[in-house]
């Protein structure tokens, strides 16, 4: 029996443009638009310049646009950089089955291969629609998924990375499953990035596995080579991680449906089980014209690991972004504090505002049986706000804006990126970005888009 790489590299190599539905090549071209925004967003974030002023210092300069800078950089520093960019603010997409995933971590991958090579915008749909496919199945292999057991889902991303990278440098399918060998067993990512206090490795971890992807891929190009048992081979994942997985998703019916459309988009700037109580505390205040000083208590209903991940006692006290933007109690306190929550409510001003953070201890963060028996397939949700007169105002949801059950339009999805790039880059550029991404069949060389991602307004 071939293994699990063989048949995932396999159908990778063979894997056409033409292949491709409407659908699937509609859907690339919107996430390769909002993951250039959200890179763009994320190009002004600090910890990305820290990494930048890193990456300058360690010098190697190569035929790859970092976005927004505009350097000049090998395709590893690049991919590392742009895929930083892309998750700084926690406003990329979001998968979540057994286990969540952000694809577009990876989408750095075939950007920089692509420019490497002068390759076209069909290149490039290709490369996007594979990554999404491979890291969304995924999501589901393992039962219950390898968070609920303790890992980061970047150890996943460890194997979808190589996959898209070989692709596009045209690695055969011997190369590409030793590829995937060399990036994921070395890979393996502690669940404590995303847990307790949050620290900036909370965004790095999937950027690096995107990076040890393209550098195993360039590797095996000229023969290195890996293990092929990483997934249920001898010491591989499930005999690291312990019995019931489900390959099927990875194995059988590669070429029935693209599950690209099946991702959802982030309307908030934060983690993404915190999308549907926050979408409800909002609509609560909008709908009843609740200030701060009205609301008493905010009862929040959701599922056991929301509550657990989300609300334990160090996220009644976030110290950083990206400990803000992972806890409930001060997402829900900005949405009562300001009736928002976009990206200003995680500047450093906001994040000390002792009017906001006086909201937080209103918080409070309840598992319910019913909603966790629903999920994935749901994420219910239900707010109920206490008034300080005793009224009691109640919203459910079952899904976030952006699922896509509740997709967000074009027009949404341009206020979003619009929002996100406006201070770096000009009405112009902007709008001649967004025409080449959803014209991207027709573009003969991927420098060209990249170019178009270089700030042009100080």
């Amino acid at each position: 029996m071939p293994t699990i790489t063989e048949s995932i590299a396999r159908w990778a190599c063979d894997l056409k443009y033409d292949d491709l539905s409407p659908d699937a090549i509609d859907a690339a071209k919107r996430f390769l638009y909002d993951t250039l925004g959200c890179a763009l967003g994320g190009y002004q974030v600090h910890d990305v310049k820290m990494f930048l002023e890193h990456l300058r210092a360690m010098g190697g300069d190569g035929p790859c646009t970092v976005i927004g800078a505009g350097d000049k950089m090998n395709p590893l520093s690049a991919s590392m950089l742009n895929a930083l960019m892309t998750r700084a603010m926690d406003y990329n997409d979001i998968y979540w089955k057994q286990d969540p995933s952000h694809p577009s971590d990876l989408l750095s991958a075939p950007l920089a291969l692509a420019e490497r090579a002068k390759m076209s915008g069909k290149d490039l749909i290709l490369g996007t629609v594979l990554g999404y496919e491979v890291t969304m199945r995924l999501c589901h292999i393992a039962v219950p998924g390898i968070r609920e057991r303790g890992w980061h889902h970047a150890t996943l991303m460890a194997y979808a990375a190589p996959v898209v990278a070989g692709k596009m440098i045209g690695l055969d399918w011997q190369k590409m499953q030793h590829a995937i060998g060399i990036a994921s067993c070395h890979c393996f990512t502690l669940g404590c990035a995303v847990a307790g206090k949050l620290t900036m490795m909370k965004n790095t971890v999937s950027p690096m596995a995107t990076r040890d992807g393209v550098e195993a891929a360039l590797l095996a190009e000229r023969g290195y080579t890996g293990p092929e048992g990483v997934i249920e081979g001898k010491e591989g994942m499930e005999h690291c991680f312990g019995e019931a997985w489900d390959y099927s998703w990875i194995t059988d019916n590669l070429n029935d449906r693209f599950m690209i459309t099946d991702c959802g988009m982030k309307s908030y700037p934060i983690e993404a089980l915190m999308h549907s109580p926050v979408s409800a505390t909002l609509h609560l205040i909008r709908e009843h014209s609740l200030k701060a000083e009205d609301v008493r208590e905010v009862l929040i209903e959701s599922i056991a690991r929301a509550a657990d991940i989300l609300s334990d006692p160090a996220k009644y006290k976030p110290e950083s972004k990206e400990s803000a933007d992972h806890s409930l109690p001060y997402c829900i306190a900005a949405a009562v504090a300001e009736g928002r929550v976009t990206p200003s409510e995680f500047k450093e001003d906001k994040l000390w505002d002792e009017r906001l953070r006086a909201q937080m201890a209103k918080v409070k963060v309840v598992a319910n049986d019913e909603f966790e028996k629903a999920f994935p397939a749901k994420q219910c949700t239900r707010v109920t706000i206490t008034t300080t007169d005793g009224k009691k105002h109640t919203h459910a949801l079952d899904v976030p804006k952006g699922d896509p059950r509740d997709p967000m339009t074009l027009d949404e999805l341009q206020v979003k990126f619009d929002a996100l790039a406006a201070p770096i880059m000009t009405d112009a550029r902007r709008a001649e970005l967004r025409d080449t991404v959803f014209a991207l069949e027709n573009l003969d060389d991927a420098g060209k888009l990249m170019a178009l991602t270089i700030a042009d307004k100080q």
